[in-house]
């Protein structure tokens, strides 16, 4: 399953709505100061549960195999951006905020222990660097802790990889943040397309949860879905 929402014409200011309120307290004081990226190696040998619904394919620009960070000027200004919802039926996640219209929505873990809060939408009022989405998405990241700006996000942030497309080896290069505050550790993944003025990111956030087997699972089943 695809997800559509109203987000993709919502202003870039909703996105500090969905980030700040679950992650209290100060997140820029909790980052690292040598970041290290959470691994996305599959937590399991078993395969990755499919999609109830197959994306459509990339536009003819859009690289098929994986999307650097310098393929990112290839997307057409037209593509539509959003994540493959990979939880919608698997029986380890339940919803914990369905889709608030405005490009928002969260999965919990059912032990309770871990949240996924997914975003996608316009990100044309953030900071953009023409063709460095590296860049862009140090900007959407910034904007999603709140109180940093991307010169203060670049050297914390750590360049990792989202699911890309339909393929299983296929990857996207996004930006993340890490942090922790006692048993609580959280990451920050995000992915800004200058060229079409899109932006997706997703927080892993768990409490006594193991971070690193969650943001794989995000990875392995919500694969970002570029098509149009």
């Amino acid at each position: 399953m695809t997800r559509t929402s109203g987000g993709r014409a919502a202003a870039a200011a909703t996105i500090v709505g969905l980030a700040l309120l679950p992650l209290s307290g100060c997140l820029y004081a909790q980052i690292p100061e040598h970041p290290t990226a959470v691994e996305s190696t599959p937590a399991s040998d078993g395969p990755a549960d499919e999609p109830a619904d197959e994306p459509s394919d990339p536009p003819a620009d859009a690289p098929a195999d994986g999307l650097s960070f310098a393929d990112g000027a290839s997307i057409p200004a037209s593509a539509h951006i959003e994540w493959g919802d990979g939880f919608f039926m698997d029986d380890g996640w339940t919803v914990t905020s369905p889709d608030d219209g405005n490009g928002g929505w969260a999965y919990g873990t059912t032990d309770g222990t871990c949240v996924a809060r997914f975003w996608q939408g316009d990100v044309s009022g953030l900071p953009l660097v023409a063709g460095d989405d590296s860049a862009s998405s140090d900007a959407l990241l910034a904007y999603v802790i709140g109180d940093a700006s991307a010169a203060d996000i670049t050297p914390l942030a750590v360049t990792a990889s989202l699911g890309y497309g339909t393929g299983s080896n296929q990857t996207l290069e996004a930006r993340q943040i890490i942090g922790e505050d006692g048993d609580r550790r959280w990451a920050i993944t995000a992915r800004a397309f200058t060229a079409n003025a899109h932006g997706v990111y997703v927080i892993a956030d768990c409490t006594g949860g193991d971070l690193e087997a969650v943001f794989a699972e995000i990875v392995e089943k919500n694969p970002v879905v570029v098509s149009g």
